[in-house]
């Protein structure tokens, strides 16, 4: 089956937006008045939790018991992320947020060739309107067919449930799409749900193994600035394109199709 359309992550994949979430965890934090500060090593433990309350419920469950412990808990939880929500937004707006190489370059030859394009991430809708509007200065219902978030689903990656639901709405099968991800839980979670994926590891994940992808490379690359090929063949090319993607698409199914990419979970 032939490729028919591109399931792209957002955070750490399309832009590097995790530290901006980082600083504003942490603004949230001196708004509340608590000690609590998430540097890089300690945010990088925590991302493979999907969703930012649980972020918080973790990190606090695990380094402040006493406050676990109050009865307000989850509601002094859901107040913190709001008002994280708030200082991302604010700093989106003030500073924008930086596109990875390659990606404008390949969204415009997709839109051009007719490719169809999803978005599949973890984020709320809330975050993906913010990073978009704000820090791309685009609007995502507008260059993506079907915007999965995880408002929508009710298990985050690495959980398959965002594929399932963006593939029950685009009405194609796993064979017919290829996912761009950024880390080992995104990885997971397409393969659970049986749809191939390329890697573009994002800063958070360099170093990380990726068993089941199709390819790994330091970023989709520009014709002036290559990727690093990290694994996979890339048959001598320099940066992704369509035709690149279309080849290991179909290199993914090729000797056994779906069942083959829904065994490496």
């Amino acid at each position: 089956m032939n490729l028919k359309a591109l399931l792209f992550d957002v955070d750490g994949t399309l832009a590097e937006s995790e530290d901006i979430h980082r600083e504003a965890f942490n603004a949230a934090f001196r708004e509340f008045g608590v000690s609590w500060h998430w540097d890089r090593a300690i945010y990088r433990e925590i991302l493979p939790i999907g969703r930012g309350r649980e972020r918080i419920r973790h990190y606090v469950e695990r380094s402040d018991p006493e406050t676990a412990q109050r009865p307000d808990f989850y509601g002094y939880v859901d107040a913190m992320y709001n008002a994280k929500r708030r200082a991302y937004a604010e700093m989106l707006a003030d500073r924008g947020v930086w596109v990875r190489p390659g990606v404008w370059r390949l969204l415009n030859e997709c839109r051009d060739a007719g490719m169809r394009l999803a978005i599949c991430s973890a984020a709320s809708e809330y975050s993906l309107r913010q990073v978009f509007e704000n820090g791309l200065g685009m609007d995502v219902f507008d260059w993506f067919e079907v915007v999965g978030h995880g408002d929508l689903v009710s298990a985050s990656k690495p959980a398959p449930d965002i594929y399932s639901w963006v593939l029950g709405e685009m009405a194609l099968p796993p064979q017919a799409c290829l996912a761009i991800e950024d880390s080992p839980q995104g990885l997971r979670s397409s393969l659970a749900a049986g749809v191939a994926a390329v890697v573009s590891v994002s800063k958070y994940f360099e170093g990380e193994d990726f068993p089941g992808a199709v390819a790994v490379v330091s970023n989709l690359g520009e014709p002036d600035r290559p990727f690093e090929l990290l694994s996979g063949d890339a048959r001598g090319r320099r940066y992704i394109d369509l035709d690149l993607l279309r080849t290991w698409h179909a290199d993914a199914y090729a000797a056994g199709g779906t069942d083959d990419v829904q065994k490496v979970t």
